[in-house]
């Protein structure tokens, strides 16, 4: 895993523009591993292959961080699945508070068992439908993350009431922009071209 790990902690340095730190190369392995062993009989991801979780998995996960603003203390990965990106972003900003909300039991079961081993303190998952838990989260966090395969203006009803005031919703986004009724796009660069984000800020 040798190639793997450099592939890591290069990957990881051009998304954050830093190095990479022992202690978060360190968990980042483990989560990296922990996928691996998941993949083998639960179908998280889209491949068991090392090097394509690296890309795929959490250097895109990390790329999230250079469309989060400065001084955020709590955030939500709402549809966390595997924890896409939420566990990536903990594992590389460790005074951040976050919450994984993932519905599905199979994808909660490995995310308590990523946070209980890597270990992940403040860090908390919530096996529950986003709906059933929208009353008891208003106003909580300074960002929301989700990954996003349609129209990132369809998520702002459902999830801008877990925004405090101030608070940004960060989503990926398509390869192609389009004119946005709501939010803005954010490019940003990455290992593997360009990455688009859809960036909405509550006021």
């Amino acid at each position: 895993m040798t190639d793997v790990a450099s592939r890591l902690r290069t990957g990881a340095a051009h998304a954050l523009g830093r190095p990479l730190g022992d202690d978060e190369a360190a968990l980042l392995h483990k989560y990296l591993e922990l996928l691996i062993k998941w993949q083998k009989t639960q179908r998280l991801i889209g491949s068991s292959d090392p090097q394509w979780i690296v890309d795929n998995v959490i250097v895109d996960s990390l790329l999230f961080a250079r469309a989060l603003p400065q001084g955020i203390s709590t955030l939500c990965d709402v549809g966390s699945g595997a924890g896409i990106p939420g566990i990536p972003l903990k594992s590389v900003m460790p005074a951040l508070d976050v919450t994984l909300v993932e519905a599905r039991e199979r994808r909660a079961s490995f995310l308590a068992t990523a946070i209980r081993e890597l270990p992940l303190p403040r860090c908390r998952l919530i096996n529950r439908r986003l709906e059933d838990v929208l009353d008891d989260m208003a106003g909580r966090f300074d960002a929301i993350v989700m990954r996003c395969a349609g129209d990132p203006v369809g998520l702002v009803a459902p999830v801008a009431s877990l925004l405090a005031p101030g608070g940004v919703i960060v989503a990926s986004g398509p390869p192609t922009a389009w004119p946005l009724s709501v939010g803005r796009w954010l490019e940003v660069d990455s290992p593997r071209g360009s990455r688009r984000f859809w960036i909405y800020r509550a006021t």
